[in-house]
């Protein structure tokens, strides 16, 4: 029985806290939605899987197959594949332009992963905001209904049970928005961990890349299928 008259306690604590508590439940469903989501988006595969990792990572001796690098990077999607197989298209062309098209194929899939960490962060923003909002509506009805009672009401106790109830919106607005800030803060740490081990294998196949400078550029129909004969050193 105490802890059914908790949950309505509860219950009547957020009617008390007036239609703002209702937005403030929906950003919460965001950031748990958006949250859950993106920690099985953004686990470490996404970024660089391991068989992608140990197949272009070879050794210094061992030659540079852009065929078998470009099979490797269709057999693993990911954000490493695909920045790597951006750079394969462009073979053949000065190391400058190969750099370019890494760079923007990772800030393109940057844009892609961030996308739904967003919508945290925007919790993060306006859920205090109608926290305060509610707040101060609560306050200013608190005051008027103060200033108009009759001769003899208990002012102070009147006022005190309308501030109570006023700094309930701004209560709820914190309890959802301290915790989206540190779902966010970790997803984006996360991101960037993983852009981290991208620009690792990148670093390690570039100076691969450098010996076929100059040579023509390959066509991905030509990595997929047939040796690169346009690009032998």
């Amino acid at each position: 029985m105490k802890n059914l008259a908790s949950v309505q306690t509860l219950w009547e604590l957020f009617l008390a806290g007036g239609v703002l508590m209702w937005p403030i439940v929906a950003m919460s469903l965001v950031v748990l939605t958006f949250g859950i989501e993106r920690l099985i988006a953004l686990r470490r595969g996404r970024f660089v899987p391991r068989r992608l990792a140990a197949g272009l990572l070879q050794p210094a001796a061992t030659p540079f197959d852009p065929r078998k690098a470009y099979r490797l990077c269709q057999e693993h999607p990911s954000v490493a594949a695909t920045v790597v197989s951006a750079m394969l298209e462009r073979l053949g062309r000065p190391l400058p332009e190969i750099e370019h098209a890494a760079d923007v194929t990772k800030d393109r899939e940057a844009s892609t992963l961030y996308a739904n960490v967003r919508p945290i962060s925007l919790a993060v923003t306006v859920t205090p905001l109608l926290g305060l909002l509610g707040t101060v509506q609560g306050m200013i009805l608190a005051f008027y209904t103060t200033a108009n009672l009759e001769a003899g009401a208990n002012r102070a106790a009147e006022l005190a049970q309308g501030i109570y109830v006023a700094l309930i919106t701004t209560f709820a607005g914190l309890c959802v928005a301290i915790p989206a800030a540190i779902i966010a803060h970790f997803l984006e740490g996360r991101i960037l961990a993983g852009f981290r081990r991208v620009d690792a294998i990148v670093a390690g196949i570039l100076p691969q890349m450098e010996r076929y400078e100059n040579k023509g550029r390959v066509t991905p129909a030509q990595l997929a299928t047939v040796p690169p004969t346009a690009t032998k050193p």
